[in-house]
Parts: structure tokens; sequence; C-alpha cells
């Protein structure tokens, strides 16, 4: 028996009814959930690990998608199942010039779709599919319709595209976002918060599956800023695991190149392998067989920071852009903090600490790190706490319009702190204009055909009048999410344009309405899947409470009304586990004579026994 809850007229049917956000980690490699409850931030595990594979397998072993350690157990399908999506999201295909073993449709100016058995899927929706399997997993372990939000991390250095695509997969997801949020912030809210830093200058290095990060930021009296980032969004561990299959072919004394797309993924998950050995020993035993070859050797640490020593340097590398964009000594540094899973490698840690010469910080588990912070500014958000941390990020890249001759005019600078608003003022250049193209670019270079082209408007209506007498106010407006809103107004006449931008070679409206049809096509079968869970739980708990009350009320009931109890529970556990609603309600159905006699039996005895030794005085 359960208590029923009521409530005094004119409350709230659920008055203790909470507000959860979660914050969510979108991996490369793997993906977490993260929540805070009774004011702890926590990781919510899956069945053998808090960290979610960010696979999806679209092969023809299955009629609907498969994510996680599902759709790893396809790994070996390598057209058919999607590994590492991420380094995919809002790039152009003519921007993917890293090798993998994917077929891809698509022209060069737009993101490219995965060609699968279950037709062509676009990075952004196989996000969405390792999105939706967080948050349904989320909503499993939280009071229904509780979620009123998400969090979401991304890589410090993600242009506007790749933060455009992110919100489209969460949206596709059903998601609402309440904020995007660079990693190495999240990272440092985590830090920030266990530590009670009241000051200080701290550099978060940030090497996960696919993407290093590196933030340098500053925390001062609760507030957090980003003085800048850097990174690479297309080099992590990954990365590493190839170099390492790459030495073990030339040690076989064969040719890489010889080396087909199959043979190569599995030599590099035996190079995963090998690398993670190395985390907890000095030395791992090689014996392996590369195309007919046997090899026999072994591997330390020494070795291994020898050939991935291309990787350690490029993040050297970022780390010291970063420091000198912000014009800070790596000496006044207090403390440098190590996220992402490649971090856990010693030889990884060792090169952080030779170069900066401190024993960085890695106190909290660096694969959840990221996730923990983000649940906490997600909690905040939702339940607008005093003690909200002001966080102050930053645009990760240049962002310009097009003026004469194909130059760009900066209108932010790279490591603004956002949210911010710029303006500037242009004017024509031919006598009676009455228009004008406004050409946004994102990028580091002087010239537009160097940068990267993120959306082209035009504004109508100038008065024609002399070149260079009309006054153009451009203006450049980036939220708190990285969203860019460009505007153009005429002075004299107030006429106004403007764009939210959205990169020609992110998600398409045509692409965005394909997936949320899907998503509408589909939410019955999630309504009933969810229902299906939902009475799995109910029960599971059913099937606890009546063992609970056999081991200490058995005696109450005869031999032939025990067996049928045990029968009709033993029913019930085997329809759990069919996955068939309907089999499961007539299996809960028959069992329900049974428990309420239990249950009733169970009562009669205990006021009786409350009753016991009472005279009608005492009443």
């Amino acid at each position: 028996m359960s208590l029923l809850q009521i409530s005094e007229p004119n409350q709230s049917k659920n008055p203790h009814q909470h507000r959860y956000a979660l914050g969510i980690d979108l991996g490369t490699t793997h993906s977490l959930v993260s929540v805070v409850r009774s004011g702890k931030a926590g990781v919510l595990p899956f069945e053998h690990s808090p960290l979610l594979p960010s696979v999806v397998y679209y092969g023809n072993q299955s009629t609907t998608p498969l994510v996680g350690e599902q759709a790893l157990a396809y790994a070996d399908d390598l057209t058919n199942t999607i590994i590492s999506a991420k380094r995919f999201m809002g790039r152009a295909k003519s921007d993917i010039k890293f090798s993998h073993p994917y077929q891809l449709a698509g022209s060069d100016k737009t993101m490219p779709a995965f060609i699968t058995a279950q037709g062509e899927k676009s990075p952004v929706e196989t996000s969405a599919h390792i999105l939706k399997h967080l948050k349904n997993h989320a909503a499993a372990a939280l009071p229904p319709d509780s979620i009123q939000g998400a969090v979401i991390t991304v890589p410090a250095y993600f242009d506007d595209a790749q933060r455009t695509a992110t919100k489209d997969a969460a949206t596709v997801a059903g998601l609402t976002v309440l904020r995007l949020l660079n990693e190495p912030t999240a990272a440092a809210i985590a830090y920030g918060l266990d530590k009670n830093t009241t000051h200080g200058v701290y550099l978060v290095y940030d090497l996960g599956g696919g993407t290093f990060d590196v933030s340098l930021l500053r925390l001062s009296d609760g507030v957090f800023e980003v003085l800048a980032t850097g990174g690479n969004s297309a080099l992590g561990g990954d990365d590493i695991d190839r170099l390492l299959a790459n030495w073990l072919i030339k040690t076989a004394n064969l040719n890489p190149a010889d080396i087909d797309n199959a043979e190569k993924s599995r030599l590099a998950k035996l190079a995963k392998q090998y690398k993670q050995a190395l985390t907890d020993s000095d030395t791992v035993a090689i014996d392996i067989n590369i195309q007919g070859q046997t090899l026999q050797t072994t591997l330390d640490n020494q070795t291994l920071s020898q050939i991935i020593e291309p990787v350690i340097r490029r993040t050297i590398l970022a780390c010291g852009q970063v420091l000198a964009d912000a014009k800070i000594d790596k000496n006044t540094l207090n403390d440098v903090i190590l996220v992402g899973g490649s971090t856990r490698m010693p030889v990884i840690r060792q090169a952080v600490q030779t170069h900066f010469g401190r024993t960085p910080l890695c106190s909290i588990n660096p694969d959840e790190v990221v996730a923990i912070g983000a649940s906490i500014a997600a909690d905040q958000l939702v339940n607008q706490s005093n003690n909200a941390l002001l966080l102050l990020d930053v645009t990760p890249l240049s962002l310009g319009v097009e003026t004469m001759g194909g130059l760009v005019e900066v209108i932010i600078p790279r490591n603004t702190p956002i949210p911010v608003t710029r303006r500037q003022v242009f004017t024509t250049h031919q006598d009676g204009q009455t228009g004008m193209v406004v050409h946004v670019v994102q990028g580091e270079r002087d010239t537009v055909a160097d940068c990267r082209s993120l959306a082209r408007f035009e504004l109508h209506g100038i008065p024609p009048m002399k070149a260079g007498l009309a006054r153009i106010e451009i203006t450049y407006a980036i939220d708190a999410n990285g969203q860019l809103t460009v505007s153009a107004r005429e002075t004299t006449t107030d006429v106004v344009s403007q764009i939210q931008v959205s990169p020609s070679y992110g998600l398409s409206e045509e692409q965005q309405e394909q997936l949320l049809k899907a998503g509408f096509e589909y939410a019955q079968a999630d309504k009933a899947a969810r229902m299906l869970i939902e009475l799995k739980v109910d029960a599971e708990r059913e099937l606890i409470a009546l063992n609970s009350a056999l081991q200490e009320f058995a005696e109450l009931l005869s031999d032939e009304q025990k067996q049928a109890l045990a029968d009709k529970m033993q029913a019930v556990q085997a329809a759990i586990a069919q996955d068939d609603k309907a089999v499961l309600d007539d299996a809960l159905g028959k069992l329900k004579p049974h428990s309420d006699h239990f249950a009733s039996v169970i009562m009669n005895k205990n006021v009786k026994d409350a009753l016991a030794g009472t005279h009608t005085s005492d009443w």
C-alpha cells in the first residue's frame, strides 16, 4: 500500500513539486547528463557507466536508430555506425579534411549527411538522437514533467555555425535550451563552487575525445570572466588513437597507406585499450596480428609520449596563444584545471605539469566535471538562485562585415565578453545608391576570401544622395547563447533591415521542418514507450513490496494462497522482460486480487494486534 498525498482547498495538487534542469555534456566520444538534487550536483549513471557512448547505429540490423552501448555493438559496420558526429556539426563538406570512414552526401558548401542503410542522416539528427536518449534517461530518474530545460555545453572554440547546429539538435530532441555554455566555463563553475575561491586566474586545459579547448578565466567576487579562448575543434583522443595505430602498423614493417579503413578502425580500438592500460601501468605488452604480420612488442609511457608528441605540442602551442592574447604570464596563473577523458593519461598530465611548472587540478572526475558544472548553472537559471554566478563568456572568433574590395571590417573582435552589442557607421560608395548588401563574416583574416561567410541580407530605401553622405548604422548583437543578430539602419529615414544569423552551411529550414515533422510523427510512439517504462517501474516496485511482505507475513497465507501469489508474481516478472504493455497490464491485473487479499490479511492482523488486551473503558 502507498501513501496518498492530499492538498488543501485552492492549493496546488503538487505542493512539493520540484523544478529540475539538466546539465548535458554532448561529447565527441561520450555524453553525460547531470542534475542538481537536494542541493548536490551529480551525474545520472547508465547501467554500466555514467558515460553514454556518442554513437548511433542506422543499419539493417534494426528498424530504428540505436544509441549508446547498443549502437557500439555494431561498431564494425563502419558506414552505418556514426561515431564522433560532433566533429561534423556545423561544418561544410569542404571543411571536413580529417580522416573518416563515412559516405557523405551534399554539396561542398552545405553540412553533409551520412549515407546509411536507414537513409541520409545529418550530424544534427544524429546528435538529436543522443540528446533525446539523455533526456529520456533523465526523465525516468526524475518526477514526471519536472524537467524545465537544459544547459548544453559546447567547445569554447565552436563557431556560430556549430553552436547553431547544436541548438537545432536540441530542438529536434524536444529539449528547451536554457543556455549554451562553453565547456571550460562549466568546468570552472564546478571547481569554483567546490573550492569557494573568491579571486584568481585559471587556465582550463580540456582535451576530450575529439576536441581540444583551452580557456583563460578570471574569477573575482563571484564573477567568472573568460579572458581568452583557443584550441582546435578537430583534435583529441581520437587523434592519439590514430597516431598509436599508425605506430603499430609501422612497427610491423607495414605502410599505413596500404591499410584499409576497417583494419585501421580495429587497430585504433586496440590502440585505445593500450593507451588506457598505461594510465595505471608503466608498460603494456602487445601481441596482435596486422594483415598476416604478427607483432609482439611492449609499449611504455616514455614511448607513448614520443608517439603522440604532435598532439601534445599542438595543445601547448594553443595554451601559449591564449596566454598571449590575454597578455598573461603563465607563472602568474593560480591553477591549471584538467578536463576531458584524455587528461587521465599520465603523459598528458606530465606534459602540462612540465610546461606550467605546477601540478594541475584534477580532483573532480575529468569525464564528469563539465556536466556537473552545466547542471549547477542550469539549476541556478531555473530556480533563480540568489547565489548564481555571473558568467562572462567571450566570442571565440572575430565577427565583421565585408567592405569595398573584399576586405573585412571587424565589428566584434575575438575574445570580446558576451552578451555584447557593437555598432559602426558605414556609408555608400556610389552616387544615388539606394540599397546595399550586408555580408556577415567570421574569422581572423583581413580578406573575405580567407574568412567564413555567415550570412547576407539587403537594406533598401536609402535616400539617393552623393556617395559618402548616407549614414548606415550596422549593429552586431550576441546574446548569452552566442546567437548573433545583425541589423542595418539608415539614420535619416530610419529604414531598418536585420537578420538572425543562421549560417548557410548549418541546418536548413527544410531540414529543420523535416526533423520536426518526424518528431511529431513519432510522438505517439514515444509516448507509448514512456508509458511502458513507467508501468515496468511500477510492476518492479510491486514485486519488491510483495517479496518483502512475504518474508514477514508468509504464515498468514495458506500454502495454496502462497503458491497462487507466487505464480502470479512470476508471471509479472516474465511480462516485464517482454516489453509488451498489454501483456504486462494483463499480468498485473491477474496479480491484483491476490496482492489485495494479502494486504487485507496483513491489515486485519495489525488491527487485531493493536486492539488486543484493551477494554471498552479505555475508549
